[in-house]
This record gives structure tokens, C-alpha cells and sequence, in this order.
């Protein structure tokens, strides 16, 4: 598998976290397993066999353009054939800048993005497929996301908060109640919850977790140091949290996870 990444343009890089593109020489099979990341993708199949999925025995058709929403609950996605994916990572709390949709709507779903974005989505991925370059494909997508992002923008006036509390929340000595946190920025904790969860599709509590495991998946992969030592040092309260959680995201305690089986940490580790 290839992977790289490449960067937004100077406006859009508070909006999107990178593109990304993943290719194979050859048609695999890929037993993958996906886990809780805090970010939601678009992606666009541009190879010549369309993207299927091994269900009960049967690859299934899946859609040239995908909306990956927030991952909680931990999946297997089986697929076969020879992958070419340009891809959109959105921050936490930014995709729903494109969306008139309620973005939590997308939380634990693979959804076809045409049926979303109609016509002008399935133009776009028309475009991209034509495109001779991956500079020509990005200037596309740019110029896609600047248009939804003029429709969408005035509904999302509270960005600057929400991505202040966000920074606030994964900061390493962070242990304030959400109460606190409100009150901080003059706001009471109902409606920072309500925004929270309009921007990003997660709660506050549920946001810091991920972000708590985010981390703690990273240690775990490369096994340098105990649970008790990543438990520490990921902000959870004991031990045992820290295994709760764990299994909560990932199926399986920390000392039975395979690292080998996440294509988002192999990408993580090694790239």
C-alpha cells in the first residue's frame, strides 16, 4: 500500500487537516478494522475496479464517493480489489462547515456522498477522474470546497470557541469539569454541549476520550512501555480506565491488540 498526504491551500488549512491518497499495485484483500480517529473523510474512488466490500461471502458494490462520519464503535470493513483513493480528512469540528446536514447524523456510517451532494458530486468525481495530476485533482476539490463552504459558513459562527475548548480539552494537565469549562468562556455548559455536538458530532466527554485514545493506541502499537506508565501519561485516572476505554474503542484490551490490523495506525506509525 502507498500512502501520502498533501496540504490545503493557506485558507482552507483551518478547514481540512490534509488530502490524502491510498494505492495498490495489485488488487488485495483487506480485512481492516476501524477505530474511533475524532475526524470525518470523504473519499473518492479513482481506480478502475470499483471499491467492494466482502459481506457474508459476497463482495457488494460499495459507492465511487464515500462519507466516512465519526467512528465510536469499532468496525471490520473487508474489501477486495485494486484501491485508488484520493481522500479529505476534515478537523473534529470542522466538516460541518460543508454540510447542511446535522453532522452527528453521520456519526458509525459509510454513506454515499452522491447521495448528499447529487449532481454535483457525482460532476465532481467525473472531473477528478479526468484530472492528469494530483495538483489538477486538489485544485478541484478546492474549488468544491470553497463553493460549500459559502453556502454553510454563516451557520457556524462559534468556530474560534469551539476550537479554543477543543485545544483546551487535549491538553495533557486538563482535569476542569465541563461546568468549569463554561464558565470560562462565559457560556453555560448546555449550550457548550450544544455546540460541541453541532460542530463535531461528539459530546465534550466523548471527544476527550477519543483524544485520550488516540494516544494511548499509538503507545500501545510500539510497545515501549507498560499500561500503567501509558495510562499515566495519556491523563486517565488509573489502570483499569484506561483498559475500559480501550476495549470500549477497540473491541479488545491493550495487551490483545494487533496494531497490524488498523490501516489508520499503520498509516499513523510508519508514514
Amino acid at each position: 500500500m502507498h500512502y501520502r498526504e498533501f496540504c490545503p491551500n493557506s485558507f482552507l488549512k483551518n478547514y481540512v487537516q490534509c488530502y490524502f491518497v491510498c494505492e495498490t499495485d495489485t488488487a488485495v484483500f483487506t480485512q481492516d478494522k476501524v477505530f474511533a480517529t475524532g475526524f470525518i473523510e470523504v473519499m473518492f474512488n479513482l481506480g478502475a475496479d470499483g471499491p467492494q466490500q466482502l459481506i457474508n461471502g459476497d463482495l457488494i458494490t460499495q459507492p465511487d464517493v464515500q462519507l466516512w462520519g465519526q467512528t465510536i464503535q469499532p468496525f471490520t470493513f473487508t474489501s477486495f480489489g485494486k484501491h485508488s483513493m484520493l481522500g479529505i480528512r476534515f478537523f473534529t469540528h470542522t466538516a460541518a462547515c460543508f454540510f447542511n446536514e446535522r453532522i452527528e447524523e453521520f456519526n458509525d456510517q459509510v454513506i454515499d456522498f452522491k447521495d448528499i451532494g447529487g449532481k454535483e458530486i457525482a460532476l465532481l468525481h467525473s472531473k477528478l477522474w479526468e484530472a492528469k495530476s494530483i495538483d489538477q485533482r486538489i485544485e478541484l476539490i478546492e474549488e468544491f470546497l470553497l463553493r460549500r463552504l459559502s453556502l454553510f459558513l454563516n451557520k457556524y459562527t462559534r468556530l474560534a470557541l469551539v476550537n479554543s475548548i477543543m485545544h483546551d480539552l487535549c491538553k495533557d494537565d486538563f482535569f476542569e469539569n465541563i461546568n468549569s469549562v463554561a464558565s470560562r468562556y462565559g457560556v453555560s455548559s448546555r449550550y457548550l454541549q450544544k455546540i460541541f455536538l453541532n460542530y463535531s458530532g461528539l459530546s465534550p466527554n466523548l471527544f476527550t476520550k477519543i483524544a485520550r485514545f488516540q494516544k494511548s493506541i499509538q503507545l500501545v502499537a510500539v510497545k515501549n512501555s507498560s499500561l500503567t506508565t501509558i495510562a499515566h501519561q495519556c491523563g486517565y485516572f488509573d489502570q483499569s480506565h484506561f483498559i475500559k476505554d480501550f476495549k470500549f474503542f477497540t473491541g479488545s484490551t491493550p495487551s490483545q491488540f494487533s496494531p497490524e490490523s488498523s490501516t489508520d495506525l499503520f498509516v499513523t506509525l510508519y508514514n
